[in-house]
């Protein structure tokens, strides 16, 4: 295969796994607006199907990440400490990012269901691990699962130029992402999810401004920092 043709499979490859990710996030939002997920999974009524579905999404985001990053890293013939170390980190935030679902989900249809308004230890301790607990967990997987990518661009940079099609592509793939964060920073209570998103946003400014031209980074860029753009505007106004 001439080395044309190994680029273009390569970058239509990213893209295809940018479309996924996107794809999951439509899938996400509709898992959690539509009244179809609201029934039971099973006759003893353990989760509804909302909650089950969102595990499993956060599965499905889990094997993208990897397959992205094993991807960006195909590139390259460098071996040792600093691949181990992205090898171990993404294991590290899988890990975090899982018991964040596994946490979250359960606990915040308990919450919902039968813990709205009362003030009980178990209660309190059922709307703990739903509010606070399994998002410190969720955001600590997310940034290390972001770093991931975000350095695997970095260990393995794309050297060949990019095409038209290459930048609409990622641009549209990174709206998708930035309507997420917006989504999720604009129409609900702002927290700590505004400051890892930041983290992100600022991350990848840095590394990009280092880096010039690489696909990920951009994508990254154009995903967080619009998306915390469009936030402030919408709180602002």
């Amino acid at each position: 295969m001439s080395d044309r043709a190994t680029t273009s499979a390569r970058r239509r490859t990213l893209h295809i796994l940018l479309s996924l990710q996107s794809l999951s996030i439509v899938l996400v939002s509709v898992n959690r607006l539509s009244d179809l997920t609201l029934g039971f999974v099973a006759p003893n009524e353990f989760l509804r199907w909302v909650d089950l579905n969102n595990m499993v999404l956060g599965l499905v985001t889990v094997l993208l990440t990897y397959l992205t990053y094993q991807h960006l890293l195909a590139s390259t013939d460098r071996r040792g400490a600093a691949r181990r170390s992205l090898g171990l980190t993404f294991v590290v935030g899988a890990y975090l990012y899982a018991t964040s679902y596994g946490s979250h989900e359960i606990t915040n249809y308990l919450h919902g269901r039968f813990c709205p308004d009362t003030p009980d230890d178990l209660c309190r301790i059922v709307a703990f691990n739903d509010d606070e607990f399994s998002h410190y967990l969720f955001f600590a997987g997310f940034l290390l699962l972001n770093l991931v990518v975000l350095l695997a661009q970095v260990t393995a940079p794309d050297r060949d130029r990019l095409s038209i099609v290459d930048w609409v592509l990622l641009t549209a793939n990174a709206l998708f992402v930035g309507a997420g964060v917006v989504a999720n920073l604009a129409f609900e209570q702002i927290g700590l999810d505004l400051y890892v998103v930041a983290a992100v946003a600022v991350l990848s400014v840095i590394l990009l401004w280092r880096q010039r031209l690489q696909p990920i980074l951009y994508y990254y860029v154009v995903a967080f920092v619009l998306g915390l753009l469009v936030t402030a505007i919408l709180k602002l106004t």
